[in-house]
């Protein structure tokens, strides 16, 4: 007996080092036929993870990813959804400890981009997109380096234009909004739709509608490219805070307090057909078209003029927020990682972003074509030419303490919009609070 067991024993250890053997072959051999970068699949391919948000309602990602990996057969690329809720502060958690499953990250926004640039997360690119040129993103891409160096390539680039509803307008007997409108044109044009149309309706029409973004009025106050919002002196958007305020007071637009009660969102502002004009970002053109036909707004004729300037400021002069592509610093596959970013970043992936209605980074002659070509489109001329513009300036530009500023200017918005403190004092305390970050 004890023979037998000794016998079965040697045996099964046999049998289970030949299966050991077997194995390390297996594994040597699949490594030399994979690609030069790790991470390649048994078939060969290499596999990038690109991580994003809003999967389902992002019409952009998958064609552009189908028409990536044809002409680039070799990889395969994975799309990770961290969601759109604190979005940023997730994707810096998963790249954290030198996490390396993710290889291309969506960038959502400035305070994110500075946190993950402080802490080394993201790879340097200037010198892999040595050969790009920088100039076709409309200097985009100088307002986000650090130090001489940049960490992420704009393909999205989402410009502020103004909508306006003609129905109203004609109700009104007042003239559409003309691009290269100034703001202060656009006060009295607010006050006149305003009056005339709530006359006409017998009910109450708002000639301009802000949601409650600080954006909503500070980005006015950098279209001079003399101001920034990273500043230690925030005087220079006094004279916008009175001229909205004004316009509250009167009830020519609605009242902040009241859109921060009842969280209206401005898409349902705007789908209420009781607002004229209202500034907001080029992603709402896909939106609108969407709800119109759908019947999720009420049928309307509608159209867009270039977002309003301070006297003296050139025409095609506009805010704007976009979302770029970075490499994770750790990830094992950065040469198809960069890949991809050139692909979606280029002109290639613009024309892709263009087709589903949708502002990329690159804004050419047919992007701009191809967006204005999309169902529910404005069918007049103005409207088309309102999306091209010579200069962009965004919101936040690069600084190390961003986030900081980011929440303080929102903090003082707040303040002076719902009536807690005088427009000059809250302006000078945000100022204070900036310095004292230095």
């Amino acid at each position: 007996m004890k023979k037998f067991k000794k016998s079965f024993v040697l045996t099964l250890f046999a049998v289970v080092l030949g299966i050991v053997v077997l194995a390390g072959c297996g594994n040597s051999g699949s490594s030399s036929s994979s690609s030069s970068e790790s991470g390649s699949s048994s078939s060969g391919k290499t596999k990038i993870t690109w991580a994003l948000w809003d999967i389902d309602s992002s019409t952009y990602y998958k064609p552009l990813i189908k028409a990536f990996e044809k002409e680039n057969p070799n990889i395969d690329v994975e799309m990770l959804d961290l969601g759109s809720t604190d979005y940023m502060t997730v994707l810096g958690t998963q790249l954290s400890g030198g996490d390396n499953n993710i290889d291309v990250a969506s960038i959502k926004d400035m305070p994110g981009y500075a946190s993950l640039v402080s802490k080394n997360q993201l790879e340097p690119l200037s010198k892999l997109a040595k050969n790009v040129d920088l100039d076709s993103y409309g200097g985009l891409v100088y307002q986000i380096k650090v130090n001489k160096e940049f960490y992420a390539l704009p393909f999205r680039n989402d410009i502020y234009v103004m909508y306006y509803n003609k129905d109203l307008f004609d109700a009104a007997g007042v003239d559409y909004p003309k691009n290269g409108i100034t703001w202060d044109e656009y006060n009295t044009l607010v006050q006149e739709v305003s009056k005339k149309a709530t006359k006409a309706k017998g009910s109450q029409v708002y000639g301009g509608h802000y949601h409650t973004w600080r954006s909503q009025v500070q980005l006015y106050g950098i279209l001079n490219g003399k101001n920034t919002l990273v500043s230690d002196d925030y005087s220079f958007l006094q004279p916008y805070y009175e001229t909205v305020l004004a316009q509250q007071k009167a009830g020519y637009v609605q009242d902040y307090s009241a859109l921060k009660t009842s969280s209206l969102s401005y898409s349902a502002a705007f789908y209420q057909n009781n607002v004229a004009t209202m500034v907001m970002g080029s992603w709402f053109i896909p939106t609108l078209e969407t709800a119109m036909s759908s019947g999720q707004s009420e049928k309307f004729n509608w159209g867009i003029a270039t977002m309003p300037v301070p006297k003296g400021v050139d025409d095609g002069t506009t805010a704007g927020t976009i979302t770029s592509l970075a490499i994770n610093a750790n990830s094992k596959k950065k040469k198809a990682a960069y890949k991809f970013v050139e692909f979606v970043t280029g002109k290639k992936g613009a024309s892709i972003i263009a087709k589903t209605g949708t502002m990329p980074a690159i804004q050419t002659t047919d992007v701009i074509e191809s967006i204005a070509s999309t169902d529910g489109f404005p069918s007049d001329a103005a409207s088309k030419e309102a999306l091209s513009v010579k200069k962009t300036y965004l919101e936040l530009p690069y600084s190390k303490n961003v986030a900081e500023v980011d929440t303080i200017l929102n903090d003082a918005h707040d303040n002076i919009m719902s009536g807690n403190a005088s427009i000059k004092d809250e302006l000078k305390n945000a100022s204070d609070q900036v310095k004292a970050l230095k």
